[in-house]
C-alpha cells in the first residue's frame, strides 16, 4: 500500500497536477487584483501553455504598474545561471503580458514579438 501511495504522489508531482489542482482552488475573481496571486497563477500558464521552456522558479515577472491600474503590462524574464540554465548571471525578457484585470484576461507577443494575441487565463 505504500508504494502505490509513493508512485501516485511522485506521479501527481512530476506532471504538476498538484500545482494545477491549487490554483484552482486558490486563484479566484479577486485574486486578479493582488500582483502576488496574480504573479504566480501567471507563472503556473506560461509554463503549461508551453509559452517559454524555461523551468518556473527561472521566471521573473516585472509589474510595470501598481495593484491599483486595471491594466498592468507585465514583462517576463528568463533568469539564467545560479541554477537556472545558462552559466552567466543575467535576466533576459522573454515576451510581455497585458493583463486586464476587470475582463480577466491576458495577452501575450511570446513568439511575435509586439503582435499580441490572447491566452488563456
Amino acid at each position: 500500500m505504500i508504494v502505490p501511495a509513493f508512485l501516485l504522489m511522485f506521479v501527481a508531482v512530476r506532471t504538476g497536477l498538484l500545482d494545477v489542482s491549487y490554483d484552482k482552488l486558490t486563484f479566484n475573481k479577486l485574486s486578479w487584483f493582488d500582483n502576488t496571486a496574480l504573479v504566480e497563477h501567471l507563472r503556473l500558464t506560461v509554463t503549461q501553455d508551453g509559452l517559454t521552456d524555461m523551468p518556473r522558479h527561472c521566471l521573473v515577472f516585472v509589474v510595470n504598474g501598481n495593484a491599483a491600474d486595471n491594466m498592468p503590462d507585465i514583462d517576463v524574464l528568463g533568469r539564467h545561471g545560479n541554477g537556472c540554465p545558462g552559466k552567466t548571471p543575467s535576466a533576459d525578457k522573454l515576451f510581455t503580458l497585458k493583463v486586464n484585470r476587470s475582463e480577466r484576461t491576458v495577452q501575450t507577443d511570446a513568439g511575435t514579438p509586439g503582435s499580441f494575441h490572447t491566452i488563456r487565463s
